[in-house]
């Protein structure tokens, strides 16, 4: 800072000086701006014997000046007059100033119209997409087997079958789901040891799941879940004229409350969901009053129905082990803590060309409210493999 004042000090003085001698040339203050230098002349000057003042007022100001920074702050000079002629002096060959040549024109040319800084663009706000649909369908052909207390018939042998599944699925992307889900399989079976009928079903379904949920953490909903299924047409055995099932008998109707987990393993090559319903309601209806027995139902002269309270475990799961193997799996339990009815549903995949897939089919069931056989006690069993053409959309 004293730096500072020191210097501007030294240049108002030689500023005073010079306004009021009106005597000032080109090149005297260069001393006081330029690099700081220490100069012979002056310290000559300011040790003369004579004190004869000089002519030229100014340049006596400006050595004074530069003598009063030279003895208080001797740690500012930096170059001395003898460095700066060993270093050369200005170049001498420029005898007149050099000019530009700059071409003088009546009128200037037009500028260029303004691009605009950004092309207009036009804004689209599309409506969320919250539904989902898929469908799969399949008409295949199969080797069936069927065990003999199946509750609802059939025959082990050759037959064919279809199946179409139809899906619409709510998200809102925030809290609130909505899951429909309907499956419908019917399948047609021919046995030369059957002489009564000609034609039976070895597989009958028609069965609707719904979920409405709304999301508690991660993973995990609050779910009410709605679970109805029946079957088209007559179930029948060979060389048999009894129906065993049929339309609306059984209707069963299944209302569970619980909790909803959403399954994303394996790098989300194992997805689906399971469903546990704590509280769960069981209503099934017989239309037939023949069949109501068979089904744990009491036919009297008002209802045709049974309905029980207990608890309930769904899940749907979809495994795809490899690109042309996936495996389906559905479990449902539920109990009433009196009887047990149980199924698990598993279909593996094996995908011959883009339409053209190979199924094994295998469904072991359990429920104690039938009439208990000798060898497989409650349990039943079904199963089929088949080869035909399947596609999704």
């Amino acid at each position: 800072m004293k730096k500072i004042l020191l210097f501007f000090a030294a240049t108002m003085l030689v500023g005073m000086s010079s306004a009021q001698s009106g005597k000032m040339s080109s090149g005297q203050l260069y001393p006081l701006f330029g690099p700081l230098t220490f100069y012979h002349s002056v310290a000559q000057n300011q040790l003369k014997l004579t004190s004869a003042q000089s002519d030229d007022e100014l340049s006596e100001e400006i050595s004074s000046a530069l003598m009063r920074i030279y003895l208080e702050r001797p740690d500012l000079v930096r170059n001395s007059e003898k460095e700066m002629n060993e270093s050369g002096e200005l170049r001498q060959d420029l005898d007149a100033p050099i000019q530009q040549e700059v071409a003088i024109v009546d009128e200037a040319e037009p500028m260029p119209e303004m691009m605009p800084v950004a092309d207009p663009v036009e804004i689209v706000v599309e409506k969320p997409k919250f539904w989902t649909n898929k469908a799969d369908g399949y008409l295949q052909f199969m080797q069936n087997y069927v065990s003999e207390n199946w509750y609802k018939g059939g025959e082990s042998n050759y037959s064919a079958i279809a199946g179409l599944t139809l899906e619409a699925n709510y998200d809102n992307k925030s809290r609130w789901k909505w899951d429909n889900k309907l499956e419908m399989k019917l399948g047609f079976q021919t046995s030369p040891s059957d002489t009564v009928n000609e034609f039976k079903t070895n597989e009958d379904l028609i069965r609707y799941t719904g979920k409405i949920g709304l999301q508690a953490i991660d993973r995990w909903y609050y779910t009410l879940q709605v679970l109805a299924y029946t079957q088209f047409t007559h179930g029948l055995k060979p060389n048999n004229k009894k129906v065993y099932s049929d339309f609306m008998s059984p209707f069963n109707l299944n209302l569970g409350l619980g909790m909803d987990y959403k399954v994303e393993w394996f790098n989300k090559r194992l997805t689906g969901t399971v469903n546990m319903s704590p509280l769960a309601i069981n209503y099934r209806y017989v239309d037939r009053t023949d069949l109501a027995k068979s089904f744990g139902v009491k036919i009297d002269k008002h209802t045709h129905s049974l309905t029980d309270f207990g608890s309930q475990l769904t899940s749907s799961l979809e495994w795809k082990m490899s690109d042309v193997v996936k495996w389906k799996t559905r479990l449902y339990a539920f109990t009433s803590y009196h009887r047990v009815e149980m199924e698990w549903e598993n279909t593996f995949e094996l995908r011959v060309s883009k339409y053209i897939t190979a199924n094994l089919f295998l469904f072991p069931r359990f429920d104690d409210s039938n009439t208990r056989d000798e060898e497989l006690g409650y349990w039943q069993f079904k199963e089929y493999s088949s080869l035909g053409f399947s596609c999704s959309f």
